[in-house]
């Protein structure tokens, strides 16, 4: 049984009792009654604003479970990018520290971002030592008769 109806089921017995509201106990009992009745309402408003209050609290953690998920799904992306590796350089120019990945590093040029000198990479392994082809032998030897044949 709910407040307001406990109340209500008191003011019942009052007025089956007959009290004598003239009297000064008669009127300390209805204004006492009213008063609690007066709370019992009051109460009653209260709990239906809390009820409406939750409500929109769950719509708005609803709504803020799915603007997460969509910022984590982004941030999985993320994470992914930054396991890619990231080279350095120094600009000759304005001697600034460029950053790059490999796609920049396979188009083989980076223009400078403070100063616009474009840098060329070479992605040939000098000496290629080991190198099972023989070509990179044979190139390092002309190479060493040319010097060889200029003396």
């Amino acid at each position: 049984m709910e407040i307001l109806e406990k109340v209500a089921y008191m003011k019942g017995l009052a007025e089956g009792l007959g009290l004598d509201t003239k009297s000064k106990e008669g009127k300390l009992l209805k204004v006492m009654m009213d008063i609690l009745d007066d709370v019992a309402l009051e109460l009653q408003d209260i709990r239906d604003e809390q009820s409406d209050l939750e409500e929109g609290l769950d719509a708005i953690s609803d709504d803020l479970a799915d603007v997460e998920a969509c910022l984590y799904e982004e941030d999985d992306g993320e994470e992914d990018a930054e396991d890619d590796e990231v080279y350095q350089t120094t600009c000759p120019n304005c001697e600034e520290d460029i950053f790059f990945d490999e796609t920049i590093l396979a188009d083989g040029s980076v223009e400078c971002p403070n100063c616009g000198e474009k840098l060329e990479f070479d992605l040939e392994e000098p000496g290629c030592e080991g190198c099972c082809c023989g070509a990179c032998e044979d190139a390092d030897d002309d190479g060493e008769e040319d010097e060889d044949d200029e003396e």
